[in-house]
């Protein structure tokens, strides 16, 4: 019978969709989080009785034909790239991007990572970090006279000293973008990874055309709507026990099958 067969898929599939979910709401509050969608294909097909073939020797034609489908599989778990709320913070270190576009972060292998998340620190070298300690590139140091920092919309950064009127510059910050982003490679701690399906790297200026622009002691929340989440969460609860209950109704007619005499 293969229904039991079916059905088991269909649990499986929904199992999955749970776990998608739940990693989503744990991420509710995880700065410049994109929520995850999962998503599904049906299996490969049996053909009973192939549509389009000859059903007589006048040349008649079977219409429809009998087809049993194998039940459904996951076929990917896209990243949902919609802009988070911008929470406003009192920290001049904090800046979210508005609009398109990632940080570029060397890693401590040397090889470059990318972000959303503008929850910046100092290291205790003055120099611009994640809270994991990893620089962003290009580098930015800060002196320690400073007394303010300002960032503008366009990624300047400036040190305020003191016993000085006018700013003076430290450093640019660039962003980063992907032709597609769902094709990033998430390596956690809000990092990302190039790969061949994301697309090369492409530089540029906070403000030019197809890039964001830099908001300070601002930081960009995740864009996870709880709502919708426990809603999905229910219909997927639904349809996990009505797979349950294909294989409660399989094991029922096997039964009786079995009890015939």
């Amino acid at each position: 019978m293969r229904a039991l067969k079916i059905a088991a898929t269909g649990m499986m599939a929904q199992q999955m969709n749970v776990e998608v979910i739940a990693n989503n709401i744990s991420n509710v509050n995880t700065t410049a989080f994109k929520r995850n969608r999962a998503e599904f294909s049906d299996l490969m097909y049996q053909t009973e009785n192939r549509q389009g073939a000859f059903s007589s020797d006048a040349g008649t034609i079977i219409p429809a034909g009998v087809q049993l489908g194998l039940g459904v599989k996951a076929s990917a778990v896209s990243r949902i790239g919609a802009q988070g709320a911008l929470i406003q913070t009192s920290n001049p270190l904090d800046v979210a991007i508005e609009g398109r576009g990632f940080f570029a972060v060397t890693l401590p292998d040397g090889d470059t990572a990318y972000s959303r998340a503008g929850n910046f620190q100092l290291s205790e070298e003055g120099q611009i970090v994640t809270n994991e300690g990893f620089q962003i590139d290009p580098g930015i140091f800060i002196p320690q006279e400073a007394t303010d920092i300002i960032i503008n919309e366009v990624g300047e950064v400036f040190a305020q000293l003191d016993g000085q009127t006018d700013p003076v510059s430290q450093g640019q910050i660039t962003l980063v973008t992907f032709l597609n982003e769902v094709g990033l490679e998430a390596l956690g701690d809000n990092l990302f990874r190039e790969t061949a399906a994301s697309g090369d790297p492409q530089l540029g200026i906070p403000g030019e055309e197809g890039f964001g622009t830099i908001r300070q002691r601002f930081v960009e929340g995740s864009n996870v709507n709880i709502v919708e989440e426990i809603t999905n969460l229910i219909t997927v609860q639904r349809a996990y026990e009505m797979n349950s209950k294909v294989i409660e109704t399989a094991d029922e007619m096997s039964r009786t099958v079995t009890n015939l005499r």
